[in-house]
């Protein structure tokens, strides 16, 4: 009699657990009477928040921002491209994913990537829930190259493959299309790849099977160089220049050494080059506006608008006179390392502004969780923000720490441009000043508990070089305070950096 009583109580506990994750289902469905949301992701290069890179984005910010949740402490864990887009494709820290920079060799779209966290990507478990999957733009910075792959590597997971080969551009590229080559040049009309990557993706709606969700992750070149403007935007913002705030042709004193180089003030002709970059950066960031008005007509006009997540964001971030440093990422600092965030949605109230720390980490479980998946049968480090955007759908609470690393690139000769610096730079400008090194290679731990955001940072270097931030009090980073600050807060900032540094998954998320 107790065995029985035993077997229907496991019974009944089943039955529980079933209708639990119904119930799961039905309300990440509920929005949409039933139907399991769509997932848009677009994904920018380059392009900062933090020096005004939104502002000439005057239909994202209306369509998207506006009409959902708009992120304002959103940030990359590492500000350079392919490492950071190895996080957002497997949702992991670069110390779990192996991707240390944008070379073969540091693992961008290696063989061992392609073996593994490529192999259990989000767009894998996307594919498996009967998401419809297009794929449009730039992946990885390698991609493509006979020593990767080559373009008939399509990655698990896409049934509609569009992928730049290589880097950046905006005309003379070649795509993957589904594992073929094909070749563009520099007409607008057939070949501007901003424009392309609407167009192919406006037609994968068109044609979707209306039975099945859809997911689309469209990537555009802008505003990366070599920016390389529509021929319509080329006269646009013609009097713009790089904002001279905050660190803006500072000198990088109280820094690692690498920002103690560069000469202060910049000359003019540096001064006149960064403010070029600048406005052609806004110009290109033009037509990816284009390219968001164009998706969010499209879904409206089939009825998919209701019923679709629509996520805007950028790999990393950028910086353009910051501390005297002419134009570049790869550094810890908030210009580099902050990205925007915005998204709308079933169960997203509009005009949102959230304050709780989101990474980049993070887009992939979020977008696994709309898609009903258990969260528990995915490796991870990032967690789901889904319950800080939509609380009436999830609960959840927002992290206290986060990781940011980095691993810096370097030449084994010396530059041209900077003999007198020696072997082990790289992205140096004429006038000598290079924007990376080999021991260019730092970690930090942030902290953002509502009353103190502390930035603590150390780097592999023969300085074991420190650099603390009160950025309640110091937003543009002009003062390393490791001097002032009581060593006890130093030691806790320093345990907690160890911790996250060898992370895995929950232990990512569970730090104190």
């Amino acid at each position: 009699m107790a065995r029985e009583r035993r077997g229907s109580g496991a019974t009944r506990a089943r039955l529980l657990l079933a209708l639990l994750l119904q119930l799961t289902c039905c309300v990440r469905c509920a929005a949409a009477g039933g139907k399991p949301s769509n997932i848009v992701l677009i994904l920018a290069d380059d392009q900062d928040v933090h020096l005004g890179g939104m502002t000439p984005m005057k239909k994202t910010r209306a369509l998207i921002g506006d009409a959902g949740a708009t992120f304002v402490n959103a940030f990359t864990v590492t500000p350079l491209c392919c490492p950071s887009r190895s996080s957002v494709l497997s949702g992991r820290y670069p110390h779990n994913h192996e991707v240390r920079n944008n070379s073969l060799s540091g693992n961008c779209s290696s063989a061992a990537w392609q073996a593994g966290p490529e192999a259990s990507a989000f767009p894998i478990f996307l594919s498996k829930q009967k998401y419809q999957t297009f794929f449009a733009g730039k992946y990885l910075n390698q991609y493509g190259k006979k020593d990767a792959g080559d373009v008939t590597h399509v990655p698990p997971g896409w049934d509609q493959w569009h992928a730049l080969v290589g880097n950046s551009q905006y005309y003379n590229y070649t795509l993957s299309v589904n594992g073929k080559e094909e070749k563009h040049g520099d007409v607008y009309a057939s070949d501007y790849l901003t424009d392309l990557i609407t167009n192919r993706s406006l037609r994968f709606l068109e044609d979707r099977s209306p039975q099945h969700p859809f997911f689309l992750m469209l990537s555009p070149p802008a505003p990366h160089s070599p920016w390389t403007a529509a021929p319509q935007y080329q006269n646009q913002f013609s009097d713009l220049k790089a904002p001279r705030d905050g660190s803006f042709n500072k000198a990088g004193k109280d820094k690692h050494w690498l920002l103690r180089q560069p000469v202060s003030p910049m000359a003019d002709s540096s001064l006149s080059f960064l403010d070029g970059a600048y406005r052609r950066r806004w110009q290109t960031l033009l037509s990816v506006d284009d390219l968001v008005e164009a998706l969010v007509q499209k879904l409206d006009s089939i009825k998919e608008l209701d019923n679709t997540y629509v996520f805007y964001t950028s790999d990393n971030g950028y910086h353009a006179g910051q501390f005297s440093l002419p134009i570049d990422k790869r550094q810890l600092y908030e210009f580099d390392i902050r990205v925007p965030l915005m998204v709308r949605g079933p169960g997203i109230k509009p005009n949102q502004t959230l304050q709780a720390p989101v990474l980049n980490i993070d887009l992939a479980p979020t977008l696994l969780d709309i898609s009903g998946l258990d969260l528990s049968s995915v490796d991870v480090d990032g967690q789901s923000f889904l319950p800080q955007m939509a609380p009436s759908l999830r609960n959840g609470s927002a992290r206290p720490f986060f990781l940011v690393e980095y691993t810096g690139e370097g030449h084994q000769t010396t530059d041209p441009s900077c003999p007198k610096l020696g072997p082990g730079l790289s992205q140096c400008f004429p006038d000598c000043v290079c924007e990376d090194a080999f021991n260019n290679t730092y970690a930090c731990v942030r902290t953002m508990d509502g009353q103190r955001d502390l930035q603590y940072c150390e780097f592999a270097d023969s300085e074991s070089f420190v650099e603390v931030y009160n950025l309640t009090s110091d937003p543009h980073q002009l003062e390393n305070i490791v001097k002032k600050v009581d060593p006890t807060v130093l030691q806790a900032m320093n345990q907690r950096l160890i911790k996250l540094q060898s992370c895995q998954g929950d232990s990512c998320r569970d730090v104190k």
